[in-house]
């Protein structure tokens, strides 16, 4: 009979997290500190093995430091691609472009009116109807106005 893994679930989000996860610092402190109580004072911890742990600590706060760096990153990029979507699509308001409809081979030719962001992906306001960027297929420049 096999025996799977230690696993824990986090009954507000559902998520599964492994029993063996990384310690964060307050962990790793108290475990430090307990170490430091219980330490046999015939053969207490070598200088070198406390400093390679306080070395290892401040190696966990420098990573913990360099993940919230990332993890703005991640978001300013995302801000960017978003913002950067929305100002190139801007750039066909009042132009006519074809597009096609996701359900079927039918294709359409209209005005764009408007741009928006929608779940992050850019939307066209063509003639009345939402239309996802990624269904255009031409475009075919101004609209002629009959003058």
């Amino acid at each position: 009979m096999a025996i799977s893994g230690i696993s824990a679930t986090d009954f507000l989000s559902g998520t599964t997290q492994a029993a063996n996860q990384n310690m964060d610092k307050s962990a790793f402190m108290k475990l430090l500190v307990s170490q430091l109580q219980n330490q046999d004072p015939m053969s207490p911890v070598a200088n070198e093995d406390f400093v390679a742990q306080l070395a290892t600590f401040s190696s966990l706060e420098q990573l913990e430091g360099l993940n919230q760096n990332v993890v703005a990153m991640i978001a300013l990029n995302q801000s960017n691609a978003l913002l950067s979507q929305l100002t190139q699509s801007s750039a066909l308001i009042g132009k006519e472009v074809t597009w096609q409809e996701l359900d079927s081979e039918a294709t359409h030719t209209g005005t764009v009116e408007s741009v928006k962001i929608v779940d992050g992906l850019a939307v066209l306001r063509i003639d009345g109807q939402d239309v996802p960027l990624a269904t255009v297929t031409e475009v075919l420049g101004l609209t002629q106005d009959p003058a």
